[in-house]
């Protein structure tokens, strides 16, 4: 079958739509002799049938499977450079109480960016002693809780956080542990918007800048200066941008002891997934090694003890374990003019416009004849108010049918949500059978990280449940909103109500 020219060149035409990259998907996802999706044992028409769609499905073995993993595998190249290491994972990736009671139980500390997370990790019953607390504009009320709370270490985001955290610290009687965020200045191969150390950004403050807060930090006594912070970027491969910044950040550790101890140093996350076939992540344990061996040679360079390392890993432990599941609405094929293709596709730099004599053409008002291909928009019952990152970042997703195996010739299709806007897009370019049809389930994967937690009420659709499968069984770890629950926030509606009663509504079901 000819590849259809309106697919991005990185894009593969796959021999057959139904495979499940081993890269991409959870550990517990494979099909049934039927040729429906199985996550974690269980069948997608079940968990369909009790929750309906969309549908957030979390493989609970997969997701502590790799927080064990990545715990472990950065332990032990800590331990053979001779230093210890902290995990943190990143909340904001994604955070229910279950998800922070797994992060707990497999050893790992909670990193969190508010008042709300904490609460959230806090009712999980996760100690706040191994808790990080992060965020460029902690409130006093938030500073003030966490502290007296017995927040394990606060993350000083720019200078006047240092009076405020000091002087929570005093009113609760305790010294409190911080770390100073500094931008090295390595920009990490990423979207822009999820580049996080280059200097011109909200978050912390430049190295120049870094030993005059860190003497202020000093100047209080009931502070205690844990070390240096720094957070390159999101979906990062390799450990080129990791070597630079720690190189910039161990310099100005090396400099800064001459003022006292600094136990830790902490190189943050950003650690990126596969989430298509052609991405290809470095391997944690990989991972783990070079960043030890370039911590270790840096510190011998500079004639200086390795310090404690701590890490904060979200989207490489919880992405991957996520599958969100769709209802198929309609099916739209749309003839796209090849020549202007580019401005249908999300990423021209990725995009070849490769030149087909035998394709069919279109004549526009000036009378130019262009090739025309076919482009197949499959709508689902969810959308940016369920995934915002392609319609943020332009990031690009992989699906397959749910419901069904099918031997129809592969087709090249763009997954469109329900609302109101154009960019509302959940995966700008993949292969589905041809036979699509509504109706159909779909199953998006990797949609663990920045989905739910970005999830919004977007022309008033109520965000998805979120389930999690093991072993055969499925439980709900956060239930989805219904109409009813919409309605209830709005104290107009609340007052009308008392004052006339109506009917039920029909939505003491779940939105879709």
């Amino acid at each position: 079958m000819t590849a259809n020219p309106l697919a991005p060149s990185w894009l593969p035409q796959p021999e057959d739509s139904n495979d499940l990259p081993r890269a991409v998907w959870p550990q517990n996802a494979g099909r049934a002799v039927d040729g429906e999706l199985v996550l974690g044992g269980v069948p997608a028409s079940d968990l369909i049938a009790r929750h309906g769609t969309p549908l957030y499905v979390v493989d609970e073995a997969d997701a502590r499977a790799r927080a064990r993993g990545f715990r472990e595998a950065f332990e032990r190249e800590g331990a053979r450079i001779g230093t210890g290491v902290t995990v943190y994972y990143a909340a904001k990736a994604f955070l229910t109480a279950t998800v922070a009671q797994w992060m707990a139980s497999e050893g790992l500390s909670i990193d969190v960016c508010s008042a709300g997370e904490f609460a959230v990790a806090s009712a999980a019953g996760v100690a706040p002693a191994r808790m990080g607390f992060h965020g460029n504009n902690k409130s006093v009320a938030e500073i003030d809780e966490a502290v007296g709370a017995g927040i394990g270490a606060i993350v000083v985001d720019s200078p006047v956080e240092v009076e405020r955290i000091a002087a929570a610290a005093e009113r609760h009687g305790r010294v409190q542990a911080v770390r100073l965020r500094v931008n090295s200045g390595v920009h990490a191969h990423t979207h822009d918007f999820l580049a996080t150390a280059h200097e011109d950004q909200k978050f912390g403050i430049s190295l120049a800048e870094a030993p005059a807060v860190v003497a202020s930090i000093r100047s209080h006594p009931n502070l205690r200066f844990l070390g240096l912070h720094c957070h390159i970027g999101s979906q990062i491969f390799g450990a080129d941008g990791f070597e630079q910044s720690a190189a910039r950040l161990l310099g100005l550790h090396a400099e800064l002891l001459a003022g006292g101890e600094i136990p830790e140093l902490n190189l943050g996350g950003g650690f990126g997934i596969a989430y298509t076939s052609v991405d290809d992540p470095t391997p944690v344990d990989v991972l783990a090694r070079q960043i030890a061996d370039i911590v270790a040679v840096e510190c011998a360079g500079l004639g200086i003890a390795v310090p404690h390392l701590a890490f904060e890993p979200g989207r490489v432990i919880i992405g991957p374990s996520t599958v969100t599941l769709y209802t198929v609405g309609t099916v739209k094929p749309v003839t796209v003019s090849v020549g202007e293709a580019g401005a249908q596709n999300h990423d021209l730099t990725h995009t070849e416009m490769p030149t087909h004599t035998d394709m069919p053409t279109h004549t526009d008002m000036t009378g130019i004849q262009s090739p025309t291909a076919v482009r197949t928009y499959v709508s689902v019952d969810g959308g940016m108010s369920d995934n915002a990152r392609p319609a943020l970042y332009g990031a690009d997703y992989t699906v397959r049918l749910a419901n069904r195996r099918s031997g129809a010739e592969p087709a090249l299709v763009r997954i469109a949500g329900k609302h109101c806007e154009s960019g509302d897009i959940v995966v700008y370019a993949d292969y589905l059978p041809g036979d699509v049809e509504p109706g159909d389930t779909l199953a998006v994967a990797a949609t663990g990280a920045y989905c739910w937690s970005l999830s919004s009420n977007y022309n008033y659709l109520g965000r998805p449940p979120v389930v999690a499968v093991q072993g055969g069984e499925a439980r709900l770890i956060m239930r989805g909103e219904t109409i009813d629950d919409l309605l209830s926030r709005d104290p107009a509606i609340a007052r009308a109500t008392r004052k006339a009663p109506t009917a039920q509504s029909p939505a003491a079901q779940r939105v879709s």
